[in-house]
């Protein structure tokens, strides 16, 4: 009788945790490039069953020139993705509902280098030199950038090799400061060697990823939508206050892939990332997009004929 009464108190803790405990919701989200310490807060959610916590069952999808983010949302294959605020705006104006849900990276990390050594110290030094420029939507900054300066350069189409520019082919490179700017210094060259310029330092900020969702997605399910945002959140944190933890995780990521691995410019990359993602502001302003960020980008993509209208804010923002 006493193992009886047992074996129905057992059960019937058995059924009250299966009660408190909801089943999770299966998600899936791709970031919009190979797996590096850009994504770090997406992989330490993961891997510290942050998003489970917030009743996500989470599958990472690998991002990439291969597998472009924009056509798994597009097509619908994806419940989250990160896309640059030019794409989704793009995106959005051809009829393709997307949602940005948070922003993640409000200043712009794109910039211009050149050697010192090539005699360019400031903007005008660039009249009548190379220039690497990457393609697509990489160019709209540069080019106003020129424009607003009234600068003559030979515009070169650059890849993603940064060959040209050390073997002296291009006098300025296109880099990305997380990215490319530490692969040049690793390179040799020594940051008091290059002149620096960063567009949002000079009128031209454009905010960067994003977290989003279609708007079918927002409406059917705005609390997986918020908890996946909120869950995010406390992944970069965590990424935040155990760099070398989420360092060795991302390698981990990439090693899985076969990408190749530098933990000096992971460190970097990650480093660099708590500067964009959290700046002077602090934490609070985390995945806030101001209408006026949003309406100068869209108007600069009106301008390189991109866009031939701006898609209501209201419509296309919805944060949590």
């Amino acid at each position: 009788m006493k193992y009886f009464i047992l074996n129905v108190v057992f059960i019937c803790l058995a059924v009250n945790i299966s009660i408190a405990q909801p089943k999770l919701k299966k998600a899936t989200f791709i970031p919009h490039w190979i797996p590096q310490a850009q994504f770090a807060g997406y992989f330490m959610a993961y891997e510290k069953g942050i998003y489970k916590k917030y009743g996500i069952d989470l599958e990472i999808l690998t991002g990439g020139p291969k597998n472009p983010s924009s056509i798994y949302m597009e097509n619908g294959k994806v419940d989250f993705a990160c896309l640059w605020l030019t794409n989704a705006i793009q995106m959005r104006e051809k009829g393709i509902k997307v949602v940005n849900i948070s922003q993640i990276i409000n200043k712009s990390a794109l910039m211009l280098v050149a050697k010192k050594s090539s005699g360019i110290h400031k903007i005008e030094d660039m009249n009548g030199k190379k220039v690497g420029i990457w393609g697509g939507d990489f160019r709209i900054q540069p080019m106003a950038f020129f424009k607003n300066y009234n600068l003559k350069v030979k515009p070169i189409v650059q890849g993603s090799s940064l060959n040209l520019f050390l073997m002296d082919g291009v006098d300025v490179t296109s880099a990305m400061w997380y990215n490319e700017y530490h692969s040049i210094v690793n390179a040799g060259l020594n940051a008091d060697e290059l002149t620096t310029f960063f567009f949002a330092d000079y009128g031209l900020n454009f905010p960067e990823e994003g977290i989003y969702c279609l708007e079918s997605t927002f409406k059917n399910d705005p609390e997986l939508c918020s908890n996946f945002v909120k869950a995010t959140f406390e992944g970069w944190n965590y990424a935040f206050a155990n760099k070398d933890e989420a360092v060795q995780t991302v390698i981990r990521y990439m090693k899985k892939e076969k990408f190749p691995v530098n933990i000096a410019h992971e460190t970097w990359m990650l480093n660099r990332m708590k500067d964009l993602i959290f700046p002077e502001k602090g934490m609070k302003n985390f995945g806030a997009l101001s209408e006026k960020d949003y309406k100068f980008v869209a108007e600069k993509l009106m301008e390189n004929n991109l866009i031939k209208k701006i898609p209501e804010f209201n419509l296309f923002y919805k944060p949590f």
